[in-house]
């Protein structure tokens, strides 16, 4: 058996998914409740559209802030606007400052973006091409079962309660303990230009150039025809969760039931990714045909699930008093338990897709982090909008009729590029760069960290 290295790619991406089971993670598993956990759940729509605008702005320009720094400080920076974000609601719960807690937000949005533009260059960049799939699944699994846990948490401290209340103090100091771990494991990560393959294959990556040149190259993705076709699909992968839990979850439900159906919708999450990965990796077809199977794949299956969301939306509208469903219901509670769970199974799959798909466009780290954060801003306009919509109490159906079109619309696209896709990557985006070379980042003098 191999011996473990803590600088393999695989290790790194591995660590990447805890930072993020940590972070993120937790993150979810409060966003999923409604309101990050509060009654009124104005102050949490409210944060997230200031969390998703300030997302879209650094999102973009992240590319660059990773492609200086490295991953290592890019993704400490971002871990610690997560703890300050838990920390402003906790803060909440004896103050009622819903202003600190939204810009708290907006922070939050910056770090999130520094964060998953990191993320994103490691998991596609690190693993050679046909591992790419797997790598993505890997992370994927790891990442939700943070949200998972999170979840789990969240039910244990409620499960007496079966009215609706705020989360409790004892709760948010878990996130945030759990966060502050996640903080403290990025300042591990290695540096890529000391990331190795089992048969000493190094990273690729260009040299960082001038800002001038770094923010040239990001800009001119607007004009790269394979992110533009993209864009409606960028558009929709975050969209639907306004709907999904604060609609859904988080106007039907009592709290402690939000809690479980999480558990359930990021268990989903596992399974949809990594087995969807599976798919994307399978060696016995050519690429360009896995990635029409896959578009194929999640076509059917989210047309499938929202047609069955129309129906259970029939059921309640914005209009009607606030209901308290319970999970002891039994027979009753099964049908809309199971549509939340293959509403994340969905999302799992939409967002491995969208990741495997840039990873078949190049292998250079650096052009996957401007890839990366070019997804990340419009995933997060897209967001930072339909939070706006449901906080300012659009009627249920209609934010469903407008996720459902708005995933129906981005199959054009990304039929256009798949039916494009070439067995192996051939790095065109490089936008007048210096030739790829060893890393070059402010960290140079960063220690190597011995074999685990």
């Amino acid at each position: 058996m191999a011996r473990f290295r803590w600088h393999s790619p695989l290790a790194q991406v591995i660590a990447v998914g805890f930072i993020c089971f940590c972070c993120p993670g937790m993150f979810n598993a409060l966003n999923s409740l409604g309101g990050g956990g509060q009654v009124d759940t104005k102050v949490g729509q409210n944060a997230n559209v200031a969390l998703y605008t300030c997302f879209a702005v650094f999102g973009l320009l992240s590319g660059a802030i990773h492609n200086k720094l490295g991953p290592k400080w890019t993704i400490f920076l971002g871990c610690a606007t997560y703890v300050l974000y838990v920390g402003s609601l906790l803060s909440y719960n004896h103050n009622q400052n819903g202003a600190f807690t939204i810009a708290a937000g907006g922070i939050l949005g910056v770090g999130a973006g520094m964060l998953w533009t990191a993320q994103g260059a490691m998991m596609m960049a690190y693993p050679h091409e046909k591992d790419k799939g797997k790598y993505i699944g890997y992370f994927w699994a790891i990442f939700n079962m943070g949200a998972v846990l999170g979840s789990v948490i969240a039910f244990a401290i409620n499960y007496d309660v079966k009215v609706t209340r705020s989360l409790g103090d004892a709760t948010y100091a878990v996130f945030i303990a759990l966060m502050g771990i996640g903080t403290l494991i990025a300042l591990s990560l290695a540096s890529p230009n000391k990331v190795t393959h089992s048969n000493g294959d190094h990273i690729l990556i260009q040299k960082f150039p001038t800002w001038t040149g770094e923010l040239k190259a990001i800009f001119k993705l607007f004009l790269d025809w394979r992110m533009l076709v993209l864009i409606p699909m960028f558009l929709s992968s975050n969209w639907f969760y306004s709907y999904q839990f604060s609609t859904v979850n988080g106007s039907y439900f009592s709290i402690r039931t939000q809690s479980l159906n999480n558990i359930l919708y990021w268990a989903s999450q596992i399974v949809g990714s990594y087995s969807f990965a599976r798919v994307l990796d399978y060696q016995g077809v050519n690429r360009r045909t896995r990635a029409i199977w896959g578009l194929a794949i999640i076509t059917i299956a989210f047309v499938s699930t929202w047609i069955g969301g129309v129906f259970f939306q029939r059921t309640f509208t914005i209009s009607d008093p606030k209901p308290s469903h319970d999970f002891n219901e039994g027979r009753s509670y099964v049908g809309p338990l199971f549509l939340y769970m293959f509403y994340g199974l969905n999302d799992a799959a939409w967002q491995t897709y969208i990741y495997w798909l840039m990873g078949a466009l190049s292998n250079d780290a650096t052009v996957l982090s401007r890839y990366a954060g070019f997804y990340k801003c419009v995933q997060s306009s897209g967001a930072a909008i339909s939070w706006r919509i449901n906080a300012v109490g659009t009627p249920y159906m209609t934010e469903l009729i407008i996720c459902f079109v708005l995933l129906v619309a981005s199959i054009p696209g990304a039929l256009f590029l798949a039916l494009r896709i070439k067995d192996h990557s051939v790095d065109v985006g490089n936008y007048d760069l210096p030739p790829a070379d060893s890393l070059h980042y402010d960290d140079k003098a960063e220690e190597q960290s011995p074999h685990m």
